[in-house]
């Protein structure tokens, strides 16, 4: 069984949970190629009608795994692009899945995070809940996840967290769209099963096609080019002067030299 997520079902419903509160539930390769196979699994299965993404601990997922990201630092371009093709197609895979997805927000969003809850069809959240997009602290920014952040939350409040990298919580989360509902701690399994229920006692087909619909008329497609641009995107911000510089001085616990000028 895996250490970094598990998959359980009850009746039509699938459950995917991250299980690595250690580590804030945070992105390695390996984990991105888990929860890859874990909606292409989900997602194929016949007597699944809806899929609820799920974690433990304190933090939903806080972004990249710091293993990862020391691997990353010394990347070449070419091994970049093939890297970050990997998350894109987890994020793929997510926004394309048959059958409607729920994130269950028990804690913090962080940076690659942002991507899983808006790859979702939808989101509750507790109230508590922490939310940012924290890559140009790092001197990166958010390419891969852009495509689904952006339809969550809209252009004009992507505009101040993609630039300022400012933390915000729940309240803002919810009026900018970003999550459906934000409820107490002692609420949020209820307000999901109230979401799921309403999805498995609908048609399955209209479900199905109703996902389809809405992907297909609501601004541009999430199409072959728009996904290399990304990834490139990331892969040439990684490789910069400036991208290996905040990487290296988070890894080293100390300011960047943006900061000490």
């Amino acid at each position: 069984m895996s250490q970094n997520l598990s998959i359980t079902q009850s009746g039509p419903v699938a459950r995917i949970t991250l299980t690595q509160p250690e580590v804030r539930n945070a992105f390695s390769d390996e984990v991105i190629a888990e929860i890859t196979a874990a909606f292409l699994d989900v997602g194929a299965r016949s007597d699944v009608r809806a899929v609820m993404l799920a974690a433990e601990g304190p933090a939903f997922c806080a972004g990249a795994n710091l293993n990862w990201m020391r691997r990353m630092a010394d990347y070449t371009r070419a091994e970049n692009i093939a890297d970050a093709g990997k998350l894109a197609e987890m994020l793929r895979v997510i926004y394309a899945c048959p059958k409607p997805t729920v994130a269950r927000v028990q804690g913090d969003v962080y940076a690659g995070g942002m991507g899983l809850v808006a790859a979702c069809d939808m989101a509750v959240a507790v109230d508590t809940a922490g939310f940012c997009l924290s890559e140009v602290k790092l001197g990166l920014i958010p390419a891969t996840i852009s495509p689904y952040v952006i339809r969550a939350m809209g252009a004009r409040a992507a505009h101040r967290y993609f630039l300022t990298a400012e933390r915000f919580g729940a309240a803002e989360a919810l009026r900018i769209g970003f999550v459906h509902e934000v409820v107490a701690a002692d609420q949020l399994d209820a307000k999901v099963d109230d979401i799921v229920k309403a999805l498995v006692s609908a048609s399955p087909n209209a479900v199905r096609a109703c996902k389809q619909l809405v992907q297909d008329v609501a601004e541009r497609e999430i199409d072959a080019p728009l996904i290399a641009a990304t990834v490139e995107g990331i892969a040439d911000i990684r490789a910069s002067e400036e991208g290996r510089e905040g990487v290296q001085s988070f890894l080293q616990k100390r300011k960047p030299a943006w900061l000490q000028a």
